[in-house]
C-alpha cells in the first residue's frame, strides 16, 4: 500500500518502488492518427488498435487541432497534405503546444524536401505511403519507447539534481554521449554512452585528445565547437558533427559502419571560486546527440528521390542534373556529346504473359548488360517503364554513338534467362546530339525519344537519330489532345444515327450513335482522326460518359414526340469498360430519363471482352440483370469462341464489314453464311456492317440474316434526320432505297 512518508532509497540504481512517480505510459499508450483518407484512417486505426494502443483518428488538421485541445497523446501519426490545414501547421501547432509528443509524418508526398522539412520542422520520425504495416508498427514502438526513456530521463534529473550520485546515475544513462574537456581538449569525463555509441570504454578515451574520434573531414568545424568557451546563450548548440566508431567494432553499425552522426551542443566551463573578473577557463562540457537515423533517413530520402527503386539506376531527375553539367562542360570545352533514348521492343507481351516478377527481372538483367556496353563517365538511367536513356560526352563523332549503339543492339539480342523462360528481347533506339540538334535539357530528351519511336515505326532493333521535321506530327498529336480536353467544355461535339433496318420488312429497327467533333478550324473530324489519341490520353472516359448522356436524352426526346420504339446502339471503349464506375455511369444515363433498358445497347469488340475476362463478365451481367442489351462489334475479327460467347449476356452480333464488302468471294460468303447460322442458333439478333450494294443486300436476305447498317440504307444522320426518318411510316423503306 503505498505511503506518503515512506523512505527514499540511497542506491540511486534502485530507488524506491512505493515513492517513483516516474512518468511512464498507461496501459495503454494514447496515439492519435490524422489523416484526410477515410479508408487510410481506417486502416491505421485497425491496425494500432490491433496493438492494443488506444486510438484516436482525427479526418484532417482542424480535427486533429481540437483532439489536441483536448487530450495529451503519447504519439501522433500526422498526414502532410490535407485540405483544411496541412501537416506542417499541426505540427507547428504541436511543437508549441506539447513539445514532448513525437510525431511521426505518415506521407505519400515521396520528395526530399517534404521528408527533410518535416524532420527538421520537428518530426520525430517520417514514414513513406504505402507503408508496410510491420514497419509502421516497428517505428511506433520505437518511438514509444524513446519517449519514455526521455521522460524518465527528465524526471530522473529532476529528483537527483542535488545529488553527485544521482548526477552520475543521469549522465551514465543518458541516451545521449556526455563529456567534458579539460583547457587542452582532452577527455576528463565521458558518461557510458560512449561505448554503445562509438564502441569505445571510457578507459579508451579519458585523457586522449577529442580529435581521436573526430572524422577527419569535419576536423576544422569540430576545433570550434570542441573548444567553445563561450557560456549561456551564446554557446554553440545543435552543431552536426561526425563522430568515429572503434575499429574494433563487432556490431553492425549504421550510416556507413564508420562514423556515427551526432548534434553536438557545448559550452565553456570556468572556475566557480574565482571572482566575476578573474574567471579561469578550465574546459568545456558537451551532449552529443546521435541522430544517425535521422541523417540515414534523409539520405534514403535523398536516394529515393533520384533513383529508380527496382534497378538503382539514375531517374529521370538526376539524369537531367547529369545531362545539365556534362552540356556545361560541352559548352566550354567546344565538345558534343550524344542523349540516347532506348524502349525495349514488345516488353508489354512479355509483361502480360509471364508476369510482372518476370519482367522486373528482365529489366535487371537488361540493366546489367547494358551497364557493360557503356564507357567509364557515361550515364545509363532508367526513365519509367522499360524504356531508358544514356548520356554519351565526349564524342569525336558520330561514329561513336553508332558503334556503342550497334554494341547494345548486339548484346540484347543474345537470350536472357530468367526463372527457367528463355527470353529474347531488341531494343528501338533515338539519339539526339548537342550542340547540333540543340542545347536545352528537355529538348534534348524529347528529340532522343522522337527519334525512338520513329526507329519502332521503322521496324524495331535499331538506331535513328533525330532528324528536323520528325517532331511535327508528335507536335500535332499534341495539340488534337490539347483540343480534345477542351471540345467537352466547348460543346464540340455532336451525335450521327446510323439506321438499322430489318431485312425483310424494312423497318427500321434501331440506330448506332457515331461520334462526330466539329473542330473550330478544321472542320467536322472522323472518330479515325481522334479516337485513336483520345484513347491514349483516357480522355475518352469523360467523352463516352457524354455520348451515353447524350444517346440517352435522344431517345427520350423520340419518346416524347411518340415515335416508335427503336433500340440505340452505343461503342464503348477499353478505357470506359476498365474505368471503376463504369456500370454506375450507364446506369445513370438510362436512369435519368426514365428508359427501358432494351432501348440501349452497348457495342463492345470481342477484343476488348477477352482483356479481363473475370472482370468484364461481372461488370456486363450487372448492366444485363437491368434489362441493357449487349452487341458484340466486328464480329469474326477476334476470338470468335463460343466458349467465351456463352459467358457472356450477349443479345446481337454484328459481322464485321470487311466479310460484307467482300461477299463476292466464296470463302467470305461460307464464313458470313456460318456466321448468321452461329447466331441464329444462338438465338441471337445478327446484324451486317457495311452494306452497300443491292447484291450484299441479297445474299444476306438468302442466309435469312436479321438486320443490315450500311451506305446501301443510308449514311449516319443528324439527330434531326433520323427523327424525321422515324416519322414517316417504315414500311417499304427498302423499295424507297432501292
Amino acid at each position: 500500500m503505498h505511503k506518503e512518508n515512506a523512505p527514499v532509497s540511497d542506491d540511486p540504481l534502485h530507488p524506491h518502488p512505493q515513492r517513483s512517480t516516474v512518468s511512464s505510459f498507461p496501459a495503454r499508450p494514447r496515439i492519435l492518427v490524422v489523416d484526410d483518407e477515410i479508408l487510410i484512417l481506417e486502416g491505421m486505426r485497425r491496425l494500432l488498435a490491433a496493438r492494443d494502443y488506444d486510438v484516436t483518428t482525427a479526418n484532417g488538421g482542424c480535427e486533429a487541432l481540437i483532439a489536441i485541445g483536448k487530450q495529451q497523446f503519447d504519439v501522433i501519426l500526422l498526414d502532410l497534405g490535407m485540405p483544411d490545414l496541412s501537416g506542417a501547421e499541426v505540427l507547428r501547432f504541436v511543437a508549441d503546444r506539447s513539445a514532448d509528443t513525437p510525431v511521426i509524418v505518415v506521407s505519400g508526398d515521396s520528395t526530399i524536401d517534404a521528408a527533410i522539412r518535416a524532420l527538421r520542422g520537428g518530426a520525430a520520425d517520417f514514414v513513406r505511403k504505402p507503408y508496410e504495416p510491420e514497419e509502421l508498427l516497428r517505428r511506433v514502438d520505437n518511438t514509444l519507447t524513446r519517449r519514455r526513456l526521455e521522460r524518465e530521463n527528465n524526471h530522473i534529473l529532476q529528483r537527483l539534481q542535488q545529488s553527485e550520485k544521482w548526477h552520475r546515475f543521469l549522465v551514465n544513462s543518458s541516451p545521449d554521449f556526455i563529456y567534458t574537456l579539460d583547457c587542452d581538449g582532452r577527455f576528463t569525463f565521458v558518461n557510458d554512452r560512449v561505448e554503445s555509441l562509438l564502441g569505445y570504454t571510457r578507459e579508451d578515451l579519458l585523457g586522449q585528445h577529442y580529435s581521436t574520434i573526430i572524422h577527419e573531414e569535419d576536423l576544422a568545424r569540430a576545433e570550434h565547437v570542441f573548444n567553445e568557451r563561450r557560456a549561456g546563450d551564446r554557446s554553440a548548440r545543435n552543431i552536426e558533427i561526425r563522430l568515429k566508431c572503434n575499429p574494433g567494432m563487432r556490431r553492425p553499425r549504421l550510416m556507413n559502419g564508420r562514423c556515427k552522426a551526432v548534434e553536438l551542443t557545448a559550452t565553456g566551463m570556468y572556475d566557480e571560486d574565482a571572482t566575476l573578473f578573474e574567471r579561469r577557463f578550465i574546459g568545456s562540457y558537451g551532449v552529443a546527440k546521435d541522430v544517425t537515423e535521422r541523417k540515414q533517413a534523409e539520405e534514403t530520402v535523398h536516394y529515393q528521390a533520384y533513383h529508380d527503386l527496382l534497378t538503382g539506376l539514375p531517374n529521370r531527375a538526376l539524369f537531367r542534373d547529369h545531362l545539365a553539367l556534362m552540356l556545361a562542360q560541352a559548352k566550354r570545352s567546344h565538345k558534343t556529346l550524344a542523349v540516347l533514348s532506348l524502349d525495349l521492343d514488345h516488353f508489354k507481351v512479355i509483361n502480360d504473359s509471364l508476369g510482372h516478377t518476370i519482367g522486373d527481372e528482365l529489366l535487371l538483367a537488361v540493366g546489367a548488360r547494358l551497364r557493360q556496353c557503356l564507357r567509364e563517365g557515361d550515364t545509363l538511367a532508367r526513365l519509367g517503364g522499360d524504356e531508358f536513356a544514356v548520356l554519351l560526352p565526349t564524342l569525336l563523332s558520330r561514329g561513336d554513338v553508332e558503334q556503342i549503339c550497334r554494341k547494345i543492339i548486339q548484346v540484347l539480342s543474345r537470350p536472357v534467362y530468367v526463372k527457367g523462360h528463355e527470353i529474347y528481347i531488341s531494343v528501338s533506339i533515338g539519339a539526339c546530339v548537342a550542340p547540333d540538334d540543340g542545347e536545352m535539357i528537355d529538348s534534348l530528351i524529347r528529340q532522343a525519344e522522337i527519334a525512338m519511336y520513329q526507329a519502332k515505326a521503322q521496324g524495331r532493333s535499331r538506331l535513328q537519330f533525330w532528324e528536323a521535321g520528325m517532331q511535327a506530327p508528335y507536335s500535332e498529336r499534341m495539340q488534337i489532345e490539347a483540343d480534345l480536353r477542351r471540345a467537352l467544355a466547348r460543346n464540340e461535339f455532336v451525335l450521327f444515327y446510323q439506321p438499322q433496318v430489318d431485312t425483310v420488312s424494312g423497318e427500321v429497327r434501331g440506330f448506332e450513335a457515331l461520334l462526330r467533333w466539329w473542330h473550330p478550324q478544321r472542320g467536322f473530324l472522323s472518330p479515325a482522326e481522334f479516337i485513336p489519341v483520345a484513347e491514349e490520353s483516357g480522355v475518352i472516359v469523360p467523352i463516352g460518359d457524354w455520348v451515353l448522356r447524350e444517346a440517352s436524352a435522344q431517345m427520350a426526346e423520340w419518346r416524347r414526340a411518340g415515335l416508335p420504339q427503336v433500340r440505340l446502339s452505343v461503342n464503348i471503349s477499353a478505357r470506359q469498360l476498365e474505368s471503376p464506375d463504369f456500370v454506375e455511369s450507364v446506369m445513370r444515363a438510362v436512369q435519368v430519363h426514365a428508359l427501358d433498358g432494351q432501348q440501349i445497347e452497348l457495342e463492345i469488340t470481342e477484343s476488348l471482352l477477352m482483356r479481363d475476362f473475370e472482370a468484364n463478365a461481372i461488370k456486363l451481367g450487372r448492366l444485363s440483370a437491368s434489362g441493357i442489351r449487349l452487341a458484340i462489334d466486328d464480329f469474326g475479327t477476334g476470338y470468335s469462341s463460343f466458349k467465351y460467347l456463352s459467358r457472356f449476356p450477349i443479345h446481337t452480333l454484328k459481322i464485321d464489314q470487311s466479310f460484307i464488302q467482300e461477299l463476292e468471294r466464296e470463302e467470305n460468303l461460307s464464313i458470313v453464311n456460318a456466321m448468321v447460322a452461329m447466331g441464329r442458333g444462338m438465338n441471337l439478333n445478327v446484324v451486317a456492317e457495311g452494306v452497300e450494294t443491292q447484291s450484299q443486300l441479297a445474299c444476306l436476305q438468302q442466309m435469312q440474316c436479321h438486320e443490315m447498317q450500311g451506305h446501301y440504307y443510308s449514311v449516319p444522320m443528324s439527330g434531326h434526320d433520323a427523327t424525321a426518318l422515324l416519322g414517316r411510316h417504315t414500311r417499304g423503306f427498302v423499295e424507297a432505297a432501292g
